[in-house]
């Protein structure tokens, strides 16, 4: 499998860094097989357009504006990702939805998309997540496991894992 799993965020402004926290804990707490890569993609933009190109899979975690309660952490699939971010404004996810509208038209959008977005609570200058985001980050952790799961990828538990 070619498989990608990218944290998407500003860790300069608490919540608004969850994607990239989680990919960081991701990191931290886990084992992926070959063909797994795991991305920090910042606040990049078309940047990420060659590490995301002909993926078979592709899991996004992002904080996600979406007018639900802080800390909701909702999933959206394929070609709901680019038409959801078509309609915010966070630089980052404009920067996003350009690379997901290029590798439409060069037909190397990946096989499976999954966003799973996180309503942030706090977008204030910090390096610390609200704690019913950070709450959200591990429900997202076990969703990115699962989605893996689902797809055949066995992920193995660090044996030091601790939690926080």
């Amino acid at each position: 499998m070619n498989i990608l799993l990218l944290g998407v965020g500003n860790l300069l402004l608490s919540d608004e860094g969850v994607g990239v926290r989680t990919l960081e804990a991701l990191e931290q707490r886990f084992s992926f097989p070959d063909g797994v890569v795991l991305q920090d993609g910042g606040t990049s933009g078309m940047e990420l357009l060659e590490v995301m190109a002909s993926r078979d899979l592709i899991v996004v975690v992002d904080a996600v504006q979406s007018d639900s309660e802080p800390g909701s952490l909702f999933i959206l699939e394929d070609k709901d990702v680019p038409a959801y971010f078509t309609e915010r404004l966070s630089p980052h996810q404009l920067g996003l939805a350009d690379v997901l509208m290029a590798l439409q038209m060069t037909d190397e959008f990946p096989r499976k998309l999954v966003l799973l977005g996180i309503e942030p609570a706090s977008l204030a200058p910090g390096m610390v997540l609200s704690p019913v985001v950070a709450r959200a980050m591990e429900a997202a952790i076990t969703q990115v496991i699962r989605i893996l799961n689902n797809h055949g990828i066995q992920v193995t538990a660090l044996e030091d894992n601790h939690a926080g």
